[in-house]
């Protein structure tokens, strides 16, 4: 999904603005601990105890961070914008 799309489908404020910081969860019941999202976005995950942890729950956009929401088998990651609440990945 392009940053328009997101624009679009979520009310996100465009990306630059200064409002826009996006909130990053991992459901660590749900998640199997595979490594694709440190694998994708090592910066912004890491496995630890046989679950993925985001390195930061609040994070400025990212194309890699949605991608790594997208790539996760189990959707264990939800990536939202901060103050909207608006789901940003995985697409629904």
């Amino acid at each position: 999904m392009s940053g328009a799309d997101r624009e679009t489908a979520g009310a996100v404020p465009a990306p630059g603005t200064r409002t826009e910081i996006w909130r990053v969860r991992v459901d660590t019941g749900t998640c199997m601990g595979t490594g694709i999202c440190a694998g994708v976005a090592p910066d912004r995950f890491q496995v630890r105890d046989g679950v993925s942890h985001p390195t930061a729950e609040y994070v400025p956009p990212e194309d890699r961070v949605v991608d790594a929401a997208e790539s996760c088998p189990l959707e264990a990651i939800r990536v939202t914008h901060r103050d909207t609440g608006a789901l940003i990945a995985p697409e629904a």
